[in-house]
């Protein structure tokens, strides 16, 4: 049965059809079914285009798009019946049209080649994942906004090399991954907008005689264009290869809060705790809360960066202009593209559900000489110190407390003055947690009325 649906489908080319083999590594049904909604809506455009122009009669474009709508309900109700001796979607909806309709099915194809089909559905695909991530992405920026604007005054401590640095306020620490992901958003937008133009009418490789409309097409599937080239039209995947990449900066985003949760969640920080809803149980250590939605989210952004690197490897060696090599580019976007939303969903979640520990938070910006830079920073106000030697006397003064096993705002003004016989005791005044956060009011700072002021603007933006 399969020979003969092979045979007919490519004419008298072929004595014999493609053995089993042959079949299974050519066929792309599996996956491409995906692509179903696409096609079709792709296929609707080009019969009515076809009509407009005449050069088919008005009579079987519309039997063909009447057809193509019982098509695509029938895939919705999961009543379809694919084939892989049919090899793609493209072929097994035709075949199935034709059955609907008749001969009129066989005029569908005119003036148009599986190769700008195949890039015109994708494209279609790639720009509805695209709408997909930015709609993810704000509505994670949003969960990340609302935290930030609970906590613009609560203090926590600021790292480097995951060692106290100098506090930050939690809504500082917020605010930071609402810049990454907005650049990643801003990412997701440039690509739409680059890719949001129509292969349909490139044919093959080199247009065709038939006197199409582009525009129109184009149009009707709300792409800005035609595509300039056909040959670029049918050999260009860079649509694909910017959505990965926009995904891959944005998987790491991810993974970089998903690391800081399960820190943060930890019997050791005790930063936050994580809602049941996105959190495990141990089979044997019944007081365990696991933080597995995050370590997953960290360990499957590595398919997306394997998805990447497949696709460009593909694409690398390719001649202009369609090589089989392309059909191989799917599977990986429509990978890397589940995981993406999937994880963005499952953040967005663990954002809005996670509860801060405010007295932890404050107790570990407290500790660690955390406002040895203020006190640096004093001293070069107050005593008019050059900062190389403030630093000095900083840091003896952090031996000092060292020493003495307290903080900085625990030594005596005596034992100050045994560092530096100048200071007064209004250096008390900045070795806060809390002062040192309100004095951070340079632009982008994480005093408290900075961070309020970014939140109004990101709010704005996102709207």
């Amino acid at each position: 049965m399969a020979e003969t649906t092979s045979n007919r489908m490519w004419g008298g080319r072929f004595a014999a059809g493609p053995d089993a083999i042959m079949e299974a590594i050519n066929a792309s049904i599996g996956f491409d079914k995906r692509l179903a909604d696409q096609d079709i809506r792709g296929s609707r455009a080009h019969a009515a285009m076809l009509a407009a122009t005449g050069i088919v009669k008005a009579s079987d474009a519309e039997a063909m798009r009447e057809g193509l709508l019982t098509v695509l309900s029938e895939i919705e109700a999961g009543t379809f019946q694919f084939s892989t001796a049919l090899e793609d979607i493209h072929m097994n909806v035709e075949a199935r049209l034709k059955e609907i309709v008749g001969p009129a099915a066989g005029r569908l194809h005119t003036a148009r080649s599986r190769n700008d089909q195949v890039a015109t559905d994708f494209r279609l695909w790639v720009r509805d994942q695209l709408d997909a991530a930015e709609a993810g992405l704000e509505a994670l920026m949003r969960a990340l906004l609302t935290q930030a604007e609970a906590g613009a005054d609560w203090v926590m401590p600021g790292f480097t090399h995951l060692q106290t640095a100098q506090p930050v306020t939690w809504g500082h620490h917020m605010m930071a991954y609402v810049e990454m992901f907005g650049r990643d958003l801003g990412r997701v937008r440039d690509a739409r907008a680059r890719m949001n133009e129509c292969p349909l009418g490139a044919a093959a490789l080199a247009g065709t005689s038939f006197p199409i409309d582009r525009e129109m097409t184009a149009r009707e599937l709300g792409f800005d264009r035609p595509c300039a080239n056909s040959l670029d039209a049918v050999s260009d995947r860079d649509f694909a290869l910017e959505f990965l990449s926009a995904a891959s900066i944005s998987a790491m985003h991810l993974s970089r809060l998903a690391e800081e949760l399960v820190i943060w969640s930890s019997a050791q920080f005790r930063f936050v705790a994580l809602s049941d809803r996105f959190s495990t149980g141990s089979s044997i250590m019944p007081q365990k809360k696991n933080p597995d939605a995050a370590e997953l989210i960290r360990a499957k952004i590595g398919r997306i960066f394997g998805a990447h690197v497949a696709l460009m490897t593909v694409m690398k060696g390719l001649p202009l202009a369609y090589s089989k090599d392309m059909q191989e580019d799917k599977e990986q976007v429509f990978d890397a593209a589940d995981t993406w939303m999937l994880a963005l969903a499952a953040m967005e979640g663990m954002v809005r559900d996670m509860a801060a520990n405010v007295p932890a938070l404050e107790a570990a910006a407290s500790s660690g000489f955390s406002t040895a830079t203020d006190l640096a920073d004093w001293l070069v106000r107050a005593l008019d110190l050059p900062f190389r030697d403030a630093h000095h006397v900083t840091g003896s003064l952090v031996a000092l407390a060292e020493r003495k096993g307290c903080d900085l705002p625990d030594l005596t003004l005596e034992d100050m003055r045994s560092v530096h016989e100048d200071i007064t005791g209004a250096v008390f005044d900045v070795l806060g947690v809390h002062n040192s956060v309100a004095s951070r009011t340079s632009f982008g700072g994480t005093a408290p009325v900075r961070v309020r002021e970014q939140i109004r603007a990101w709010s704005e933006r996102l709207g």
